[in-house]
């Protein structure tokens, strides 16, 4: 959450220290009871658990025994969140993005007041749950009001318990939220629950993210966490169930408190799961924080409309990406003195079949970027702030990036000029072939970005020019193939002269 003064008063902030002072930190309060819900109707249920500002670096650190359970038995996925103009990171747009399934550009919301949210096109998990399988008993708990206030949450949940954190303070509420999800889970037969704790998020405020009290306020939310897993486990229809129980958090918090911002550790964001078909101990590298929605509709059997315009993909469902090979020969920093030395995220090795043309590149500049090279979000973000590297949001894992703004900042001489080939695809007997891929470029000056085909190994022919900013989206050029093709590669050929940048992900050819 973004904790500016018009979201929590001086008095809501006394009030809490005051029950903090006088009552251990799980104390529930007695004013809410838990609301009936209606019968449950499916063997396969979900349970999401929302941390809000849970740095999940810290988490090894603090007195956390569930969530690391959790990470023994499931599929742990961490990500970075996008940065402004795309959208602050605060919570407003995290649990937006969490529980829509799409990032801000569809969804609207961009900051805590909710201003352009576009929830009647991309509604909440919950609230599409009540489109689709309306006999699904939902339930939905939150103590950050405006997740109710704005739909963003408890939109659609046949039954739901509000608090008001801000008001009251978070500490009693989350202790509430905890104590009455227990019971609707020990008494009563839902099929899908969202509830939200937010006291972590206060005491990355108060005391920053590298504190003990932070890690307390983990060791707390864990606390919660494990009467809720206990309750599923001691539910009398237990072995004929299946559950699913998924983990997440909107958004990290600076070491001193704090969020909203571009850095690294307000970017941090996970995805832990749980359930059938989850790998146990998985630790994979193409998560991002939209998977949460597309997660909840797997595990209950349902597929995804492509009018919905989904974002994230199940946590279980790795990406095919070719670039998803080059993992093994990431290197750490050569020339790119402000990322950490730890953090092995470039590469200008190709996948296999894939080769860079560099013979009329120009010379020095910084390494890591002399041509078209392969590399992770964190490393290229931290490459520089700000600049809208961080809006990069529709890649996965490893993609390809040519940056002339970041090569030039070493003494060079001569022009940016690369060009990334594709293996050669067969065609022959197709009338047409689709060439899909993400694009993030941002344009400037005399830059070019093109894309050509190659037919048979001819003279590449250009299908498509950029002259304009495109910010992280799917693209599909489909080619009529000519008489007597038997194959097809493409090339992505970008110039600059200290201009911007030119990222592409998830490239997949298609005939038909």
């Amino acid at each position: 959450m973004s904790r500016s003064p018009s979201r929590r008063s001086v008095l809501a902030a006394t009030a809490a220290a005051t029950a903090a002072a006088v009552a251990p930190l799980a104390t529930a309060s007695p004013a809410a009871a838990a609301p009936a819900l209606p019968e449950g109707t499916s063997k396969d249920k979900v349970l999401v658990v929302g941390m809000d500002g849970l740095r999940h670096d810290v988490i090894a650190a603090a007195d956390a025994p569930h969530l690391k359970a959790m990470m023994a038995a499931g599929t742990y996925g961490t990500s970075l969140l996008y940065a402004n103009p795309m959208a602050a990171t605060s919570s407003g747009p995290g649990w937006s993005t969490v529980s829509t399934g799409v990032w801000p550009d569809k969804h609207g919301v961009r900051e805590n007041s909710f201003a352009g949210k576009n929830y009647a096109q991309y509604p909440g998990l919950l609230a599409r749950l009540a489109q689709v399988r309306p006999q699904l008993s939902t339930y939905a708990a939150v103590d950050w009001k405006p997740l109710d206030t704005h739909g963003t949450v408890t939109a659609g949940a046949d039954a739901k318990l509000v608090l008001d954190g801000d008001r009251d303070g978070y500490t009693g509420h989350d202790a509430t939220i905890a104590a009455e999800t227990e019971s609707v889970l020990r008494n009563q037969n839902p099929d899908v629950l969202f509830v939200y704790f937010g006291q972590t998020d206060i005491a990355g405020h108060d005391s920053g993210a590298a504190s003990a009290a932070y890690r307390r306020a983990i060791a707390v939310q864990d606390g919660h966490l494990g009467r809720l897993l206990a309750a599923i486990e001691a539910r009398p229809s237990y072995a004929t169930e299946r559950w699913t129980v998924i983990v997440t958090t909107d958004h990290g918090h600076t070491d001193s408190g704090g969020h909203g911002g571009s850095a690294i550790e307000e970017r941090r964001t996970f995805v832990l799961a749980q359930g059938p078909g989850i790998a146990a101990g998985a630790r994979p590298t193409d998560t991002r924080l939209v998977d949460v929605a597309a997660t909840v509709f797997h595990q209950l059997g349902i597929v995804p409309d492509p009018a919905w315009g989904l974002d994230g993909k199940p946590v279980q469902e790795r990406s095919a990406d070719p670039f998803e090979t080059l993992y093994p020969a990431l290197a750490g920093r050569t020339d790119e003195t402000g990322i950490p030395a730890g953090v092995l995220g470039w590469t200008r090795t190709a996948p296999s079949g894939w080769s860079v043309v560099n013979s009329a590149m120009g010379t020095g500049g910084v390494a890591e970027w002399r041509g078209w090279s392969f590399a992770t979000d964190e490393f290229w973000s931290r490459s520089q702030r700000d600049q809208s590297r961080e809006l990069n949001v529709r890649s996965r894992g490893i993609f390809a990036v040519a940056d002339s703004d970041e090569w030039a900042d070493k003494a060079s001489s001569g022009p940016y000029d690369s060009t990334l080939v594709t293996p050669a695809y067969a065609v022959s007997g197709k009338a047409t072939v689709t060439l899909g891929f993400t694009t993030h470029y941002r344009q400037e000056g005399s830059q070019s970005a093109r894309v050509l085909a190659s037919w048979n190994g001819g003279t590449p022919v250009e299908v498509k020019r950029y002259t304009a900013d495109v910010v992280s989206q799917p693209q599909a050029l489909t080619l009529d193939v000519p008489s007597g093709a038997a194959n097809v590669s493409f090339r992505f050929h970008y110039t600059g002269s200290n201009n911007w940048y030119w990222a592409i992900d998830g490239v997949k050819i298609t005939t038909a």
